[in-house]
């Protein structure tokens, strides 16, 4: 027994570290190979792993997200191929890609995000290929993701016109902002929509029904530290990392902004939920007939 400790610290740890780095070096390699094998035609489109800041970093959630976004798009919020998209926080292209298969020369597709890296990459690799798809970066702070942002969510204005857009997309936007930034997002939302647009926009929502499942110990994410009254986060000190509202106060929030909400609330497993439509809550919203209300 005295000799086997050493021969594992000189032989067989050497060895397994070895190992570990040759198969990082081989999936490394292969890479090429594997995203043209997830993605076909629309591989160059889609950024290396090691980039993939906007969600899982594999090839295969990537193009999972992708297929998800699109059904939820055309089958829950009736998108059609001819109108004009406003991505807000559209990452690195996770939801983009099969947008540029679906969309015709008639429709449209405007991103921004906050995140430099995300922008470069699609303004690079998409917008050459697809000239109706643009992107853009927004100099809006944000502590956990855009930390040098000069302008404060709170007052910026989408730069769009009024009534720009058949449909507007916020995934996992208000999920990392806190209420003031939050009601401006909402508003500049609103504004840009055209009066029979549609909006779906990705929440935590606390209800009593997730609030059981968050003090069952079955969520995802802990939701413990209380901001205020209508906002929860999973860390005080970095509190946008993840933020959960009260959806009472949402509701509410939609009514001021002169949204209506469609349907119900698609509600998500974030939360340890059996029956689900995505991970975050998902709600979908039109302008109200009378805006000013």
């Amino acid at each position: 027994m005295g000799l086997l400790a050493p021969l594992k610290r000189v032989v067989f740890r050497p060895l397994k570290q070895g190992f570990h780095s040759a198969q990082r070096g081989i999936h490394i390699a292969l890479s090429p190979i594997r995203k043209r094998l997830t993605f076909g035609g629309l591989a160059p489109l889609v950024p290396p792993e090691a980039l993939m800041h906007d969600g899982p970093p594999t090839y295969f959630d990537f193009k999972r997200n992708a297929e998800e976004f699109l059904n939820l798009y055309v089958e829950l919020c009736g998108l059609k191929t001819h109108e004009r998209i406003l991505d807000v926080g559209c990452g690195i292209g996770r939801k983009t890609i099969l947008l540029t298969k679906y969309l015709d020369a008639r429709g449209s597709y405007d991103g921004i995000d906050i995140v430099k890296t995300g922008i470069d990459w699609c303004s690079r690799k998409i917008s050459p290929r697809h000239p109706n798809f643009h992107f853009q970066q927004i100099d809006v702070f944000n502590r956990h993701y855009n930390p040098s942002g000069r302008e404060p969510a709170s007052a910026y204005r989408f730069p769009f016109p009024d009534g720009a857009f058949d449909f507007v997309a916020l995934g996992s936007v208000f999920t990392h902002m806190l209420p003031k930034d939050t009601e401006n997002y909402l508003a500049q939302a609103t504004r840009v929509l055209g009066k029979d647009g549609r909006c779906l926009i990705s929440w935590f929502l606390l209800n009593p029904e997730s609030r059981g499942l968050i003090n069952a110990g079955k969520s995802t994410l802990p939701f413990v530290h209380h901001i205020d009254d209508v906002v929860w986060t999973i860390s005080r000190d970095d509190p946008e990392d993840a933020v959960a509202y009260d959806e009472a106060y949402v509701r509410r929030l939609y009514e001021t902004c002169g949204l209506d909400i469609k349907e119900r609330i698609h509600y998500g497993s974030w939360c340890g939920r059996d029956r689900f439509l995505s991970y975050q809550d998902l709600i979908l919203a039109s302008p109200a007939a009378d805006r000013s209300r």
